[in-house]
């Protein structure tokens, strides 16, 4: 489970400004350390299928999230992509 420092720190890595908690990539963030979290968990817990779903769903909406922020704003989305350490 994501504890509120872990989310606050995950925001405070590719916020806009200083109130900043729901832009795009924000949100790539804290979805990112989630799927992180769960895959470790997946890892112990093979036989999960439940957390398995939400996993996928969970990186369908980063993958959707992402493609938003290539379309409209391509210098954002590379900040996004290095600061986080993801494959473009």
């Amino acid at each position: 489970m994501l504890t509120k420092r872990k989310k606050l720190n995950a925001i405070k890595e590719t916020q806009k400004h200083e109130n900043d908690t729901g832009s795009a990539q924000a949100q790539v963030s804290i979805l990112s350390r989630r799927i992180d979290e769960l895959t470790k968990h997946l890892k112990d817990n093979a036989k999960d299928n439940a957390s398995r779903r939400g996993l996928l769903k969970m990186v369908s909406r980063r993958r959707k999230l992402l493609d938003f922020l290539s379309k409209n704003d391509e210098k954002s989305y590379n900040s996004v992509v290095k600061k986080l350490g993801l494959k473009k």
